[in-house]
């Protein structure tokens, strides 16, 4: 593939990298951990161009309707203010924005944009094509996606720096299927052309 050089108008969206959805949390994803050091990559090309990283997180209340108790799909999970809800400490979001999601206990919401101001965040720093990665795939990767290219946004999805729940083998692949289909680009971090990071950071400097 060639290179995607860094400009003006890119942003970075990490989604859900929180306790519950790694390695011994309450709803797991497997492997989940191993995208940490590649998004750490991904956030040093963002943060050196002087380009926004936006982290998503689950923060629902205690009786959300997504858990077993209340008759929902997913045990209890990433509830705000406990450590489930917190996001690895591995990974390198000092510069980043946090947007919370799914934090009604009446509405499940997997995209970033549902019910939150991500989009506008995005409107008001001018950006055009926003680069994708963090877990899961099959579910809210899949709908950040989605939701990202319905609103007009060129969408790149960082496909070493996800995996998938695959409750159903194939999910993930599935997903990142569809998510191309609907004109996302699937790249990795490696394609991120770190010689465009000083032309980026002189665009941004120059507006």
């Amino acid at each position: 593939m060639q290179s995607l050089q860094l400009r003006r108008g890119d942003a970075l969206i990490i989604v859900d990298l929180q306790h519950d959805f790694l390695p011994g949390g309450a709803l797991a994803v497997g492997d989940g951990d191993a995208v940490i050091p590649v998004l750490n990559r991904a956030i040093a090309a963002f943060d050196g161009a002087g380009l926004p990283v936006i982290a998503t997180r689950d923060w629902h209340p205690a009786d959300h309707c997504s858990f077993h108790a209340q008759n929902g799909i997913w045990p209890p999970h990433c509830i705000a203010g406990t450590h489930g809800a917190q996001f690895s400490p591995q990974l390198h979001l000092q510069s980043a924005t946090v947007v919370s999601k799914a934090t009604s206990a009446a509405r499940d919401a997997y995209s970033g944009f549902e019910g939150t101001d991500l989009a506008a965040t995005l409107r008001s720093q001018n950006v055009q094509r926003v680069f994708v990665g963090g877990l899961a795939t099959d579910y809210c990767v899949l709908q950040t996606v989605i939701d990202a290219l319905k609103l007009g946004f060129e969408v790149v999805l960082l496909r070493d720096a996800v995996r998938a729940v695959d409750v159903q083998p194939g999910d993930g692949e599935r997903a990142i299927a569809r998510m191309t289909a609907g004109g996302a680009l699937a790249a990795s971090v490696d394609d991120i052309d770190r010689a465009g990071h000083a032309a980026a950071l002189d665009s941004v400097r120059a507006a």
